[in-house]
């Protein structure tokens, strides 16, 4: 499996690039700017794009959608954003930016499959209405990408629009702690961490 992380932009979002082999489609999570380092990698490992999936609506994880040519998935509850500049904040923090691509709404449980790929959609309502999380389930079990929900030593905010403290909480207690201790965290910002590490640090006491 290629798992590639590439950060882009000024607010140095993780971009995942996900493909079984060299040659392959791949999955790109959060290609939110820079599309020429997201191509060098494409390239690098002559990989076609397949879908791009948003792991909520900020424009930060949003902003190179369209360069791709193929459908983006984001979670039903954070679709408006793609559709707003006003909703998603470029209107506010950047460039006015809205998503032109054909755009697949996700539920909580949905499984998305791609050659060897699986990951299952996990809703994580706080940082916006409908963050997700993926977690893997095949060609590995031991993965979850997490958006800006969880971070290493940190949490995603809950003071933009929408966002919610105690359903950040929740989320995080409910749906990513009870994972096993070793699943690897590779967030939206920062570096990667591991559930249990995060556990452990006893971030705003969700343990």
């Amino acid at each position: 499996m290629i798992l590639e992380i590439i950060k882009v932009g000024p607010m140095q979002v993780n971009c995942y690039v996900l493909a079984c082999a060299q040659g392959a489609e791949a999955i790109i999570i959060d290609p939110g700017d820079q599309f020429s380092k997201i191509k060098a990698v494409l390239d690098k490992h002559q990989l076609k794009p397949a879908i791009v999936i948003n792991t909520h609506g900020h424009y930060d994880h949003i902003g190179c959608d369209d360069e791709f040519g193929v459908c983006v998935y984001v979670h039903k509850n954070d679709l408006p954003m793609l559709l707003d500049a006003a909703k998603n904040l470029s209107a506010v923090f950047s460039s006015a930016y809205k998503v032109n691509s054909e755009i697949k709404a996700l539920a909580d449980k949905e499984i998305i499959k791609l050659d060897c790929l699986e990951l299952e959609v996990m809703h994580l309502p706080g940082h916006t209405p409908g963050g997700i999380g993926l977690l893997m389930k095949k060609p590995q079990t031991d993965i979850v990408f997490t958006g800006d929900t969880l971070f290493y030593r940190g949490v995603g905010r809950w003071d933009l629009p929408e966002g919610s403290q105690q359903a950040l909480e929740a989320a995080i207690r409910d749906r990513l702690f009870v994972l096993p201790a070793d699943t690897k965290v590779y967030p939206g910002h920062g570096a990667s961490t591991t559930i249990g590490k995060e556990q452990a640090s006893g971030t705003f006491g969700v343990e």
